[in-house]
């Protein structure tokens, strides 16, 4: 896999996958924020480095979001952007059951 950094904030270098790999592209077409946007959205939530994303239907906000798994450090964190709003509707450490 290559990675591609996008941006450094604070002295932490982030980076994110290629933009075609992410599950739930069928529902791209009902997004108003692309996902290069929402990823952006999602590293400034929590800065580090994209290991797992999906647009995925979901209950809150408008009912579609993107999902973003980031690691830094030894710590995962799932940060959902809204995919209509681009609002973060979550922004937690990843359980021991991750989804």
């Amino acid at each position: 896999m290559v990675f591609v950094p996008c941006a450094v904030t604070a002295g932490l270098l982030m980076v994110v996958s290629p933009a075609a790999a992410y599950t739930g592209q069928e529902f791209a077409k009902n997004a108003k924020i692309s996902i290069s946007k929402a990823r952006r959205i999602a590293l400034r939530a929590h800065p580090g480095k994209i290991t797992d994303q999906e647009l995925e239907k979901e209950k809150g906000g408008s009912g579609l979001r993107y999902s973003f798994d980031i690691k830094r450090g030894s710590v995962t964190q799932e940060v959902g952007v809204d995919a209509k709003t681009g609002k973060v509707l979550e922004n937690k450490k990843e359980g021991p059951h991750p989804d």
